[in-house]
């Protein structure tokens, strides 16, 4: 065997370096990239060892007679490095779905960037983006999409950053529910396999080099091998939760003095970990701005009051005792300026409404 043409799934760069490896060098291994409706095979990469770096194999560049586009929601190019859908043009592109002429419509448009009468692009469904090298990097399906605080976040875009760490050689990413109980929190959390040398703190600065701090998971859980289904896909059902330790943390010290005491419980309640010490980062072990609010509404009812903002400006449980301490422990209303109506102008004999009491 002298060339080997791998396609169907995301191609590794760690399992195509054992592979290189095992062959001595004797074998040229091609990734291929192509959905069915655009001929199977439109887009192709030598692996070179060297130069692939880790993450994923790119899927390089389109063959002959083909046009590739990484476009945004409005069908417009995205620069160089930036995610988007990508679609396929040219001439192996399918008339459509048999009988199915909805789903055609949907899915193969018309292509504005060929020039050609009648010419169409298939919607690939799939998520990628132009490297500075010219090549493609594929990034997953975009209906693996998630939403995780108002943000819409693609789990493959931070697979891949991920899997750029040097001690990281898979890695996947999942929205999950987190351990406060509180509706609408959901949280990213990093699977990865690699070298346990490595710890939480240093994946976390890795991401937040690369990516906004609304795509950075709370949470990192390091498996030996990230499971499997019969059909070597991983099987993200089987992912574990997230225990304790999988969220940044800090050489634990002990709260000092009551009102550390009683933060940190309550702290603990909010976040769903077992143990908070003073120098415990709220955001940093899972927290965010929705828990935030949840955090100052429980201390204000323990008797501890603080503002919102002073959560953000002071994230530590040691710092935000100290701001705690600081804050006065009433909250003085404005006079309420909005004239209250005369009762002949109620109708009904209606009461006068509560909002101008």
């Amino acid at each position: 065997i002298r060339k080997l043409v791998v396609g169907g799934e995301d191609l590794g760069t760690a399992l195509a370096r054992s592979v290189a490896e095992a062959s001595r060098g004797n074998l040229e291994i091609h990734n291929e990239y192509g959905p069915t409706e655009a001929a199977v095979g439109c887009m192709i990469h030598r692996f070179d060892p060297e130069g692939d770096g880790r993450g994923s194999v790119p899927i390089g560049r389109p063959v002959a007679n083909t046009r590739v586009y990484v476009l945004d929601g409005w069908r417009e190019p995205v620069p160089v490095g930036v995610a988007g859908e990508l679609y396929v043009g040219g001439a192996g592109v399918a008339r459509g779905y048999a009988g199915r002429p909805e789903l055609t419509a949907e899915r193969f448009v018309p292509d504005p960037f060929g020039g050609e009468p009648g010419a169409r692009l298939y919607r690939t469904g799939d998520l990628a983006r132009w490297r500075s090298d010219g090549t493609m990097e594929y990034l997953g399906r975009n209906d693996q999409q998630v939403k995780v605080r108002g943000f819409r976040i693609e789990p493959g875009e931070v697979e891949a950053r991920l899997a750029e760490h040097a001690a990281v050689k898979e890695a996947v990413v999942v929205a999950r529910d987190g351990a406060s109980g509180v509706p609408g929190d959901r949280r990213l959390v990093a699977y990865w396999a690699g070298d346990e040398g490595v710890g939480v703190e240093a994946l976390r600065a890795h991401l937040l080099e690369r990516l906004p701090e609304y795509m950075v998971p709370a949470a990192y859980v390091r498996l030996e091998a990230l499971p499997l289904t019969p059909s070597g896909k991983v099987d993200r059902r089987a992912l574990p939760a997230p225990e304790d330790g999988a969220h940044v943390r800090r050489a634990y010290e002990a709260p000092a003095g009551e009102v550390e005491t009683a933060l940190a419980e309550i702290w603990s309640e909010v976040l769903g970990v077992e143990r908070v010490g003073r120098l415990d980062n709220f955001f940093e072990s899972g927290g965010h701005s929705l828990l935030a609010v949840r955090l100052i509404e429980r201390m204000r009812q323990a008797g501890l009051h603080a503002e919102v903002q002073a959560l953000f400006t002071t994230p530590t449980l040691a710092a935000l005792a100290a701001a705690v301490g600081r804050e006065p422990h009433g909250v003085e209303l404005p006079a309420n300026l909005i004239p209250a109506p005369a009762p002949d102008d109620l109708e009904d004999g209606s009461e006068i409404p509560e909002f101008y009491l």
